[in-house]
């Protein structure tokens, strides 16, 4: 357990606990988590101020320790090392456990293909650095400490990382690319979506045409911030809903047999050589990906 003295007051309790091997994100869910105390009594709340000479002390949890059981579910690992891995998610496959999903998962089959997963998820999310939605493909980053997990989880914060996504919409695009910059938040007609609302927050994302269709479009979607459904939320409201999307989707829409959107192109700095790691998931063929596609800049 690290302790550590308050020289001064008037900081919250994340922003103390930044360091180079802890993003304020980190220190927040140690926090909430229940692995910090001030003075001997567990504080789960990240805008708690300490006064001066406070003792903070910090449990890191190490590798999860997970109640969830290694399942051998064929994986497609892309890349990995001591750090990381980047796996392509397929269609179909939750992320972790939750209830309605206890078995199945991609953390059950990340515990049975690697050797190491961090903690700092929690036991139900040991290694998970980013989310993809259950019918979304493609690449997704996986912790194998919490040293890495700290700094991938502050390039996400910091917009340092780049995601590009493929989907096919709904209609004609009238323009080869645009930007979209409209807020987003939880809906207030139906609690099960998200929506574009003015007290949302801050949502950008850049598209741009790779195929179009007489009744579709394929795009290149670059996530500038990664907010909860954000390309089938901004997509919608362009009045383009991703094709197979039952929540945002609209009627007399063209059919399509799975949520078409995957997770295709990821650019990062790796977490310890600070090397640059650019990775690509092909997509199932119903895409229909050109042949000739701009390379990796």
């Amino acid at each position: 357990m690290d302790e550590l003295r308050i020289t001064q007051s008037g900081q919250r309790l994340d922003k103390w606990l930044v360091s180079d091997s802890m993003s304020r994100s980190r220190a927040a869910a140690l926090i909430q988590q229940g692995h910090v105390r001030v003075n001997g009594k567990v504080v789960t709340k990240s805008s708690f101020i300490p006064d001066i000479d406070d003792i903070v002390a910090i449990d890191v949890p190490g590798s999860a320790e997970t109640v969830d059981k290694a399942e051998d579910i064929p994986l497609r690992i892309l890349y990995e090392d001591d750090a990381l891995a980047v796996v392509d998610k397929p269609c179909g496959m939750v992320v972790h456990p939750a209830a309605g999903n206890q078995s199945g998962t991609l953390v059950n089959a990340l515990l049975y293909h690697l050797d190491s997963l961090s903690g700092i998820g929690g036991e139900r999310r040991p290694g998970i650095v980013h989310r993809l939605d259950k019918d979304t493909s493609g690449l997704l980053i996986v912790a194998k400490d919490d040293r890495a997990h700290a700094a991938l989880s502050r390039q996400l914060a910091e917009r340092k990382m780049e995601k590009h996504y493929l989907a096919v919409v709904a209609g004609q695009m009238k323009e080869p690319e645009g930007r979209i910059d409209l807020p987003i938040g939880r809906s207030p007609k139906d609690r099960k979506k998200m929506a574009v609302h003015p007290e949302g927050r801050t949502a950008l994302t850049e598209w741009r045409v790779l195929d179009q269709r007489p009744d579709r479009a394929l795009l290149d979607v670059r996530l500038i911030t990664g907010r909860t459904h954000q390309i089938r939320v901004h997509m919608a409201a362009l009045h383009h809903p991703v094709l197979g999307d039952p929540l945002y989707g609209v009627r007399g829409m063209p059919a399509a047999p799975r949520l078409m959107l995957h997770a295709w192109r990821l650019a990062f700095a790796h977490p310890v050589t600070g090397e640059t790691l650019r990775l690509t998931a092909e997509p199932d063929s119903i895409f229909a990906l050109p042949k000739e596609v701009e390379p990796w800049r």
